[in-house]
């Protein structure tokens, strides 16, 4: 599992200083399905605006 999970997304509830994110867990799905072929085809759901 991954230590740190970076996010340069700072308007986002978990974004904190130096680009980490916050969130408990991440969800991530795809635009294709269950596979995707590169992270153009990927979104995080775990993004909530403030």
């Amino acid at each position: 599992m991954a230590k740190d999970v970076l996010c340069e997304v700072n308007n986002c509830t978990f974004w904190k200083d130096g680009n980490r994110c916050s969130a408990d867990q991440i969800y991530v799905v795809s635009h294709t399905g269950k596979t995707a072929d590169d992270t153009k085809e990927t979104d995080c759901q775990t993004f909530e605006p403030h």
